[in-house]
Protein backbone atom coordinates (compact mmCIF):
# COMPACT_ATOMS: atom_id res chain seq x y z
CA UNK A 1 0.00 0.00 0.00
CA UNK A 2 2.59 2.82 1.16
CA UNK A 3 4.77 2.07 -2.08
CA UNK A 4 2.74 2.18 -4.07
CA UNK A 5 0.80 5.29 -2.97
CA UNK A 6 4.63 7.07 -2.72
CA UNK A 7 5.17 6.27 -6.40
CA UNK A 8 1.86 7.54 -7.51
CA UNK A 9 3.18 10.56 -6.18
CA UNK A 10 6.04 10.20 -7.92
CA UNK A 11 9.05 8.87 -5.24
CA UNK A 12 11.27 6.71 -6.51
CA UNK A 13 11.04 4.14 -4.02
CA UNK A 14 13.16 1.15 -2.28
CA UNK A 15 11.24 -1.06 -0.50
CA UNK A 16 12.36 -3.61 2.02
CA UNK A 17 9.25 -5.45 3.69
CA UNK A 18 9.34 -6.50 7.46
CA UNK A 19 6.71 -9.23 6.73
CA UNK A 20 5.78 -11.68 3.30
CA UNK A 21 2.52 -12.34 4.19
CA UNK A 22 -0.04 -14.32 1.95
CA UNK A 23 -2.93 -11.39 2.60
CA UNK A 24 -3.04 -8.79 5.22
CA UNK A 25 -3.63 -9.92 8.91
CA UNK A 26 -7.62 -8.25 8.59
CA UNK A 27 -8.55 -11.83 7.41
CA UNK A 28 -7.82 -13.17 10.44
CA UNK A 29 -5.65 -16.04 9.12
CA UNK A 30 -2.60 -15.59 6.75
CA UNK A 31 0.50 -17.70 5.58
CA UNK A 32 4.25 -16.18 5.39
CA UNK A 33 6.69 -14.87 7.96
CA UNK A 34 7.70 -12.11 9.77
CA UNK A 35 11.14 -10.96 7.73
CA UNK A 36 14.38 -10.91 10.77
CA UNK A 37 16.29 -8.19 11.79
CA UNK A 38 19.52 -9.74 10.01
CA UNK A 39 17.81 -10.66 7.03
CA UNK A 40 16.45 -6.38 6.85
CA UNK A 41 19.91 -5.44 7.46
CA UNK A 42 21.32 -7.67 5.15
CA UNK A 43 18.72 -6.34 2.23
CA UNK A 44 20.02 -2.59 2.98
CA UNK A 45 23.99 -3.42 3.16
CA UNK A 46 23.48 -4.72 -0.44
CA UNK A 47 21.71 -1.48 -1.15
CA UNK A 48 24.26 0.87 0.39
CA UNK A 49 27.25 -1.53 -1.44
CA UNK A 50 25.53 -0.69 -4.60
CA UNK A 51 25.48 3.09 -3.68
CA UNK A 52 21.87 3.01 -3.98
CA UNK A 53 21.23 4.85 -0.50
CA UNK A 54 20.98 8.15 -1.59
CA UNK A 55 17.29 8.61 -0.35
CA UNK A 56 15.44 12.15 0.93
CA UNK A 57 13.06 9.83 2.97
CA UNK A 58 12.71 6.79 5.12
CA UNK A 59 9.47 5.77 6.08
CA UNK A 60 9.22 3.10 8.38
CA UNK A 61 6.29 1.33 9.71
CA UNK A 62 5.52 -2.42 11.13
CA UNK A 63 8.33 -4.18 13.04
CA UNK A 64 7.84 -7.56 14.26
CA UNK A 65 10.85 -7.39 17.33
CA UNK A 66 12.27 -5.26 19.07
CA UNK A 67 15.43 -6.80 16.81
CA UNK A 68 14.02 -5.03 13.96
CA UNK A 69 13.13 -1.96 15.66
CA UNK A 70 16.60 -1.75 16.27
CA UNK A 71 17.60 -2.34 12.79
CA UNK A 72 15.57 0.11 11.60
CA UNK A 73 17.04 2.89 13.36
CA UNK A 74 20.81 1.34 12.44
CA UNK A 75 19.45 2.06 8.97
CA UNK A 76 18.18 5.94 9.62
CA UNK A 77 21.59 6.65 11.45
CA UNK A 78 23.29 5.77 8.59
CA UNK A 79 21.22 7.68 5.95
CA UNK A 80 20.92 10.62 8.10
CA UNK A 81 25.00 10.41 8.57
CA UNK A 82 25.33 10.78 4.93
CA UNK A 83 23.27 13.13 4.72
CA UNK A 84 25.22 15.20 7.34
CA UNK A 85 26.19 18.45 5.71
CA UNK A 86 23.36 19.18 3.85
CA UNK A 87 20.53 20.00 6.40
CA UNK A 88 17.24 18.73 5.27
CA UNK A 89 18.55 16.33 2.94
CA UNK A 90 17.25 12.94 5.16
CA UNK A 91 13.59 13.15 6.48
CA UNK A 92 12.49 10.07 9.05
CA UNK A 93 8.61 9.97 9.22
CA UNK A 94 7.98 6.83 11.44
CA UNK A 95 4.63 5.27 12.06
CA UNK A 96 5.25 3.45 15.67
CA UNK A 97 2.83 0.55 15.25
CA UNK A 98 2.42 -0.97 18.48
CA UNK A 99 -1.01 -1.33 19.03
CA UNK A 100 -4.78 -0.06 19.11
CA UNK A 101 -8.06 0.12 21.62
CA UNK A 102 -5.95 -0.47 24.49
CA UNK A 103 -3.79 -3.64 23.93
CA UNK A 104 -0.50 -4.43 22.13
CA UNK A 105 -0.32 -6.19 18.77
CA UNK A 106 3.66 -6.18 19.26
CA UNK A 107 5.89 -7.85 22.04
CA UNK A 108 6.19 -5.86 25.26
CA UNK A 109 9.71 -5.37 24.52
CA UNK A 110 8.76 -3.07 21.47
CA UNK A 111 7.75 -0.33 23.30
CA UNK A 112 11.30 0.63 25.31
CA UNK A 113 12.67 0.07 21.97
CA UNK A 114 10.55 2.20 19.79
CA UNK A 115 10.55 5.23 22.55
CA UNK A 116 14.23 5.10 21.77
CA UNK A 117 14.02 5.14 18.32
CA UNK A 118 11.47 8.14 18.29
CA UNK A 119 13.73 10.54 19.42
CA UNK A 120 15.72 10.59 16.24
CA UNK A 121 12.44 10.79 13.63
CA UNK A 122 11.25 14.20 11.93
CA UNK A 123 7.54 12.60 11.87
CA UNK A 124 5.90 10.34 13.67
CA UNK A 125 2.10 9.07 13.13
CA UNK A 126 0.73 7.22 16.38
CA UNK A 127 -2.70 6.32 16.26
CA UNK A 128 -4.14 7.59 20.46
CA UNK A 129 -3.17 3.80 21.66
CA UNK A 130 0.42 4.95 20.83
CA UNK A 131 0.13 8.06 21.74
CA UNK A 132 -0.82 7.11 25.35
CA UNK A 133 2.05 4.67 25.27
CA UNK A 134 4.59 7.38 23.97
CA UNK A 135 3.19 10.20 25.74
CA UNK A 136 2.63 8.32 29.14
CA UNK A 137 -0.71 10.57 29.30
CA UNK A 138 -4.19 9.17 28.96
CA UNK A 139 -6.35 10.41 26.21
CA UNK A 140 -10.23 10.68 26.98
CA UNK A 141 -10.52 14.76 25.72
CA UNK A 142 -9.48 16.94 22.49
CA UNK A 143 -7.54 18.43 25.73
CA UNK A 144 -6.15 15.15 26.10
CA UNK A 145 -4.63 15.09 22.48
CA UNK A 146 -3.35 18.11 22.78
CA UNK A 147 -1.67 17.03 26.06
CA UNK A 148 0.11 13.76 24.33
CA UNK A 149 1.16 15.65 21.00
CA UNK A 150 2.75 18.77 23.77
CA UNK A 151 4.83 16.05 25.95
CA UNK A 152 5.83 13.96 22.86
CA UNK A 153 7.40 17.07 21.47
CA UNK A 154 8.85 18.01 24.80
CA UNK A 155 9.81 14.58 25.55
CA UNK A 156 11.51 13.46 22.38
CA UNK A 157 12.29 16.23 20.79
CA UNK A 158 9.88 15.31 17.80
CA UNK A 159 9.78 18.13 15.15
CA UNK A 160 6.38 17.06 13.87
CA UNK A 161 3.74 14.74 15.71
CA UNK A 162 0.07 13.35 13.75
CA UNK A 163 -2.08 11.51 15.90
CA UNK A 164 -4.14 9.50 13.44
CA UNK A 165 -6.79 7.85 15.14
CA UNK A 166 -8.45 8.83 18.51
CA UNK A 167 -11.79 8.03 20.37
CA UNK A 168 -12.85 10.12 23.06
CA UNK A 169 -16.80 9.47 24.38
CA UNK A 170 -18.90 8.80 21.38
CA UNK A 171 -16.66 10.59 18.55
CA UNK A 172 -14.58 9.12 16.37
CA UNK A 173 -11.18 10.48 15.76
CA UNK A 174 -9.02 8.96 12.85
CA UNK A 175 -7.96 5.72 11.52
CA UNK A 176 -5.02 3.87 11.41
CA UNK A 177 -3.43 0.47 10.71
CA UNK A 178 0.28 -1.26 10.55
CA UNK A 179 0.62 -4.97 9.76
CA UNK A 180 -2.71 -5.41 11.85
CA UNK A 181 -6.15 -6.15 11.56
CA UNK A 182 -8.04 -2.82 11.40
CA UNK A 183 -11.62 -1.03 12.52
CA UNK A 184 -13.27 2.11 12.42
CA UNK A 185 -15.16 2.64 15.81
CA UNK A 186 -19.03 2.01 16.05
CA UNK A 187 -19.59 5.79 17.51
CA UNK A 188 -19.28 9.07 16.44
CA UNK A 189 -19.95 10.74 13.01
CA UNK A 190 -16.96 12.89 12.89
CA UNK A 191 -13.28 11.69 12.02
CA UNK A 192 -10.53 14.02 13.21
CA UNK A 193 -6.85 14.04 12.85
CA UNK A 194 -4.71 16.14 15.18
CA UNK A 195 -1.21 17.36 14.33
CA UNK A 196 1.37 19.55 15.45
CA UNK A 197 4.40 21.07 14.71
CA UNK A 198 6.68 22.60 17.49
CA UNK A 199 7.60 25.85 17.86
CA UNK A 200 11.71 26.25 18.77
CA UNK A 201 11.10 26.13 22.26
CA UNK A 202 9.36 22.89 21.84
CA UNK A 203 5.60 24.06 22.14
CA UNK A 204 3.31 22.85 19.77
CA UNK A 205 1.16 24.51 16.65
CA UNK A 206 -1.86 22.19 16.87
CA UNK A 207 -4.23 21.58 14.17
CA UNK A 208 -7.39 19.31 13.48
CA UNK A 209 -9.39 18.11 10.43
CA UNK A 210 -12.37 16.74 10.45
CA UNK A 211 -13.98 14.61 7.81
CA UNK A 212 -17.39 12.58 8.07
CA UNK A 213 -16.90 8.61 9.14
CA UNK A 214 -17.43 6.02 6.92
CA UNK A 215 -19.15 3.21 8.66
CA UNK A 216 -16.82 0.22 6.84
CA UNK A 217 -13.87 -1.81 8.07
CA UNK A 218 -11.13 -0.98 5.70
CA UNK A 219 -6.93 -2.53 6.31
CA UNK A 220 -4.39 -0.44 5.13
CA UNK A 221 -5.26 2.94 6.08
CA UNK A 222 -2.31 3.46 7.97
CA UNK A 223 -0.08 2.70 5.35
CA UNK A 224 -1.78 4.84 3.40
CA UNK A 225 -1.87 7.73 5.08
CA UNK A 226 1.59 7.48 5.72
CA UNK A 227 2.53 6.97 2.04
CA UNK A 228 0.46 10.31 1.29
CA UNK A 229 1.79 11.93 3.89
CA UNK A 230 5.40 11.30 2.40
CA UNK A 231 4.52 12.61 -0.65
CA UNK A 232 2.25 15.31 0.44
CA UNK A 233 4.66 17.29 2.77
CA UNK A 234 7.64 16.88 0.95
CA UNK A 235 5.56 18.84 -1.66
CA UNK A 236 4.27 21.38 0.90
CA UNK A 237 7.76 21.93 1.92
CA UNK A 238 9.15 22.35 -1.32
CA UNK A 239 6.83 25.07 -2.20
CA UNK A 240 7.80 26.63 1.25
CA UNK A 241 10.93 26.78 0.67
CA UNK A 242 12.28 24.40 3.53
CA UNK A 243 13.91 21.25 1.75
CA UNK A 244 17.38 22.50 2.83
CA UNK A 245 16.11 23.37 6.54
CA UNK A 246 16.69 20.62 9.19
CA UNK A 247 13.70 18.38 9.94
CA UNK A 248 11.94 21.18 7.19
CA UNK A 249 10.75 23.18 9.96
CA UNK A 250 8.88 26.30 9.67
CA UNK A 251 9.67 29.36 11.01
CA UNK A 252 7.86 30.03 14.55
CA UNK A 253 5.44 32.87 12.83
CA UNK A 254 3.86 30.27 10.73
CA UNK A 255 0.31 29.41 11.94
CA UNK A 256 -0.93 25.94 12.50
CA UNK A 257 -3.43 26.06 10.10
CA UNK A 258 -0.72 27.23 7.42
CA UNK A 259 2.25 24.49 8.43
CA UNK A 260 3.00 22.28 5.54
CA UNK A 261 2.02 19.58 7.95
CA UNK A 262 -1.05 20.71 7.80
CA UNK A 263 -1.22 21.48 4.35
CA UNK A 264 -0.69 17.88 3.48
CA UNK A 265 -2.76 16.42 6.12
CA UNK A 266 -5.57 18.38 4.13
CA UNK A 267 -4.95 16.48 1.06
CA UNK A 268 -4.03 13.53 2.25
CA UNK A 269 -7.97 12.87 4.16
CA UNK A 270 -9.41 14.12 0.88
CA UNK A 271 -7.55 11.53 -1.15
CA UNK A 272 -8.37 9.16 1.54
CA UNK A 273 -11.75 10.07 1.66
CA UNK A 274 -12.55 9.70 -2.01
CA UNK A 275 -11.26 6.67 -2.57
CA UNK A 276 -12.43 5.01 1.02
CA UNK A 277 -15.93 6.19 -0.58
CA UNK A 278 -15.50 4.65 -4.02
CA UNK A 279 -14.18 1.22 -1.66
CA UNK A 280 -17.69 0.82 0.04
CA UNK A 281 -19.75 1.17 -3.18
CA UNK A 282 -17.45 -1.29 -4.84
CA UNK A 283 -17.83 -3.24 -2.00
CA UNK A 284 -21.45 -3.20 -1.54
CA UNK A 285 -21.69 -3.91 -4.95
CA UNK A 286 -19.47 -7.16 -4.65
CA UNK A 287 -21.23 -8.77 -1.71
CA UNK A 288 -24.81 -8.25 -3.42
CA UNK A 289 -23.78 -11.25 -5.49
CA UNK A 290 -22.68 -13.14 -2.27
CA UNK A 291 -23.77 -17.02 -2.47
CA UNK A 292 -24.96 -16.77 -5.68
CA UNK A 293 -22.35 -18.05 -7.96
CA UNK A 294 -22.79 -21.48 -9.02
CA UNK A 295 -21.88 -23.94 -7.22
CA UNK A 296 -22.26 -21.69 -4.03
CA UNK A 297 -23.43 -23.56 -0.55
CA UNK A 298 -24.94 -22.09 2.53
CA UNK A 299 -22.77 -25.01 4.46
CA UNK A 300 -19.42 -24.50 2.85
CA UNK A 301 -19.28 -27.70 1.65
CA UNK A 302 -17.89 -26.21 -2.23
CA UNK A 303 -18.46 -22.66 -2.22
CA UNK A 304 -16.21 -20.23 -3.49
CA UNK A 305 -13.07 -22.42 -3.28
CA UNK A 306 -13.08 -22.58 0.48
CA UNK A 307 -11.83 -25.69 2.37
CA UNK A 308 -14.64 -27.81 3.78
CA UNK A 309 -14.55 -26.77 6.89
CA UNK A 310 -15.43 -23.14 6.27
CA UNK A 311 -19.25 -22.43 7.74
CA UNK A 312 -21.17 -19.47 5.91
CA UNK A 313 -20.54 -17.05 8.46
CA UNK A 314 -16.59 -17.21 8.49
CA UNK A 315 -17.05 -17.21 4.62
CA UNK A 316 -19.42 -14.13 4.48
CA UNK A 317 -16.25 -12.80 6.57
CA UNK A 318 -14.03 -13.54 3.99
CA UNK A 319 -16.04 -12.24 1.23
CA UNK A 320 -16.83 -9.13 3.00
CA UNK A 321 -12.92 -8.80 4.33
CA UNK A 322 -12.31 -8.88 0.24
CA UNK A 323 -14.93 -6.83 -0.79
CA UNK A 324 -13.84 -3.85 1.58
CA UNK A 325 -9.85 -4.04 -0.25
CA UNK A 326 -9.09 -0.65 -0.66
CA UNK A 327 -9.72 0.25 -3.80
CA UNK A 328 -6.50 2.37 -4.32
CA UNK A 329 -5.17 1.08 -8.10
CA UNK A 330 -8.46 1.66 -10.25
CA UNK A 331 -8.50 5.35 -8.58
CA UNK A 332 -4.93 6.09 -8.33
CA UNK A 333 -5.72 9.30 -10.31
CA UNK A 334 -7.71 10.70 -6.46
CA UNK A 335 -4.30 10.41 -4.88
CA UNK A 336 -2.53 12.38 -7.55
CA UNK A 337 -5.29 15.26 -7.82
CA UNK A 338 -7.98 15.04 -4.68
CA UNK A 339 -10.77 17.18 -4.49
CA UNK A 340 -10.00 20.24 -1.80
CA UNK A 341 -12.41 18.52 0.85
CA UNK A 342 -11.53 18.95 4.40
CA UNK A 343 -9.73 22.38 5.74
CA UNK A 344 -7.60 22.45 9.12
CA UNK A 345 -8.44 24.30 12.23
CA UNK A 346 -6.63 25.66 15.25
CA UNK A 347 -6.68 24.41 18.27
CA UNK A 348 -6.45 25.99 21.43
CA UNK A 349 -4.08 24.49 24.23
Amino acid sequence: MATFVMQTLGCDVGAINTVQFSNHTGYRQFKGRRTPADEITELYDGLRNSYLTDFDVLLSGYAPSAEVVRAIAHIARDLRYRAAVKPGRFFWVVDPVMGDQGRLYVAEDIVPAYKQLVREADLILPNQFEAELLSGLSINSLTGVANAVSAMHKTYGTSHVVVTSVTVGDAVIGSDEGGKEEKTATGGSVLTVVGSSKRRDGSARLFKVEVPRLDCFFSGTGDMFAGLMVGRLREACGQMGLLDTAAWMPDDDVSAVELPLAKATEKVLSSMHMVLEKTMKARDEEMSTFGLSPGASIGGVEGQGAPDSDGEDKRRYLAQTKAAEVRVVRNARDLVWPEERFKAVAMEV
